[in-house]
């Protein structure tokens, strides 16, 4: 993607959370901005640095299957891959940018790409059966306060969907090298495809890699133990933060409604399955005000606010920050080796 494509995207972002932030505060912005005031210093560093805690955790996954490649494999490293693939994902529609930055920090840290693969079947795997707990603990007491749960399920089934389709991918990938090339065929009849044959050949490769990733991480059990503990703290962090901001801004929630709100803050993620804009900008909002409004009242605003600006906005701006510096290193690093592989020739 161009840098202009960049630019448009981070314009795009700031139009529609403009635009999703009026209608959020239009009604008591007043009410918002004071009890966002009121907050004191240690209140709102909590909160704000709570995003930046939360993405060093998921830079352990990193650290823990990293270090099957790369014995010295170091928890910065992790952490870099971790912010880069934050702030990639955050301005690239449907996150789909993330793990093309991951993958260029792997590379220059002389890891393979494929561990990417084994992080996105952990985390998917982990986080669907997180949220179908959930679900069979509260979605159908709320589902019947709004017709907006009827797009959380929906998300639901389409995450459990990708899922599925990974598992099957690792265990039956002659079926879908099969299904490809009778995919690309159809595609290149239409005219859809200028280059069948490379197309082919990408997406075969892409399977056997993600084969043969899956076969290794089968048999690390520890690993796949590490990791899916990780990301359950990591998702607990993030689904809690709504809680104790609430509490933080003096909304009266009891401790035995911390399951709601870790419930509901999963289904706002259900729900983002299909917002194609990056961040999901704007219907985040409007989901997080919809599901949120009934147990924090007028107040939402101000928890949203909060709540958006920790695991959003900062983090993005402090993985855009640590990937410059990551690329700056790798790039001084690689000009430095290669002056010195340039002497011993002349």
């Amino acid at each position: 993607m161009k840098k202009t494509s960049y630019l448009w995207n981070f314009v795009l972002i700031a139009v529609i959370t403009i635009v999703a932030l009026w209608f959020a505060l239009k009604d008591n912005y007043q009410e918002v901005v004071h009890a966002i005031g009121k907050l004191n210093g240690f209140s709102l560093t909590i909160i704000l640095v709570w995003g930046i805690l939360y993405t060093c955790v998921w830079g352990l996954v990193y650290v823990v299957l990293g270090r099957k490649f790369k014995k010295n494999y170091s928890v910065l490293n992790g952490i870099v891959v971790a912010f880069t693939g934050t702030f990639f994902s955050g301005i690239t529609p449907s996150a789909t940018g993330g793990q093309f930055g991951q993958a260029y920090i792997f590379k220059k840290q002389g890891i393979g790409a494929s561990i990417l693969w084994a992080d996105f079947i952990i985390y998917q795997t982990t986080m669907m059966v997180y949220v179908t707990i959930l679900f069979c603990m509260k979605f159908f007491y709320y589902s019947h306060q709004s017709a907006w749960f009827t797009l959380v399920l929906a998300g639901y089934v389409v995450n459990f969907v990708v899922i599925f389709g990974l598992y099957t991918m690792a265990l039956f990938p002659k079926i879908y090298i099969h299904l490809s090339q009778w995919i690309v065929k159809v595609l290149s009849r239409l005219r859809i495809l200028k280059n069948p044959e490379k197309t082919l050949e990408s997406w075969t490769l892409q399977m056997t890699s993600f084969t043969s990733e899956i076969k290794k991480l089968a048999g690390d059990k520890k690993a796949i133990v590490e990791c899916m503990l990780i990301n359950t703290v990591r998702l607990t962090m993030l689904y809690a933060l709504p809680f104790l901001i609430a509490r933080l801004l003096g909304i009266h929630l009891a401790m035995d409604q911390l399951v709601d709100v870790i419930a509901l803050s999963s289904f706002v993620t259900m729900a983002n399955s299909f917002i194609p804009i990056p961040g999901a900008s704007g219907g985040t909002e409007m989901m997080f005000s919809i599901l949120f409004s009934p147990i924090m009242g007028s107040l939402t605003s101000a928890v949203l606010i909060l709540w958006r600006v920790s695991t959003y906005h900062i983090i993005l701006v402090v993985g855009g920050v640590i990937f410059m510096v990551a690329k700056a290193y790798y790039d001084r690093r690689d000009a430095i080796e290669g002056k010195e592989c340039e002497k011993p020739c002349e």
